[in-house]
């Protein structure tokens, strides 16, 4: 146990019982433990593996590599349908983490496995995001913006794909580019 990470546990009001029962779960199963980004995160030779976190209604291991492990239980659960490498396990109570001890182990040893064997998960390239229509129309009328689009990071261009894609209506789509536009013209991602 890593003192600096103690306090992550003492300052949970909900979840804490099942926090503490995952800490020692996945203590067990040989990783390191860290502070990063604020919640415990687990690595093998310094390399990030899995991490705890909890939201209103479960807490969860995140396994930064989940979409390429075997999942041989069907546990992982995909966050949303715009994330590419990680994975969720999620409990709702003590009771299910004691009950799924098992699986749990196995699941962070397929992690271990990846990571030894120094898998990596194949990310979609920007080049494969759909871009709206409505951008892209704004895209062929000026050249300028389409340079500076090119010229942001594939990070920041995929943030904005993500969000014009995002709008179900073509107006709501059009007003996002119209907004953004001055952002992608001064070489600004959305949270910039």
């Amino acid at each position: 146990m890593n003192p600096k990470v103690d306090f992550y546990f003492a300052k949970a009001k909900q979840w804490q019982d099942e926090l503490m029962k995952l800490r020692t779960i996945i203590l067990g199963c040989g990783l390191t433990e860290e502070l990063k980004w604020g919640v415990p995160t687990y690595t093998l030779d310094g390399k990030n593996v899995l991490l705890i976190h909890t939201f209103k209604t479960y807490c969860a291991i995140l396994f930064f590599k989940g979409a390429i492990l075997p999942d041989r239980s069907r546990v992982l659960v995909e966050q949303t349908k715009n994330v590419q490498a990680s994975r969720h396990l999620r409990f709702t109570s003590l009771e299910q983490i004691i009950e799924m001890t098992p699986i749990i182990q196995a699941t962070i040893q397929e992690a271990i496995d990846v990571e030894k064997a120094g898998l990596k998960v194949e990310l979609k390239k920007t080049k494969d995001f759909t871009v709206p229509i409505e951008f892209q129309t704004k895209l062929d009328d000026f050249p300028a913006l389409r340079t500076a689009f090119e010229a942001l990071t594939p990070g920041r261009q995929r943030a904005y794909l993500l969000y014009f894609n995002a709008a179900k209506q073509s107006k709501t789509r059009t007003d996002r580019v119209e907004k953004w536009t001055p952002h992608i013209l001064n070489g600004k991602g959305l949270d910039d």
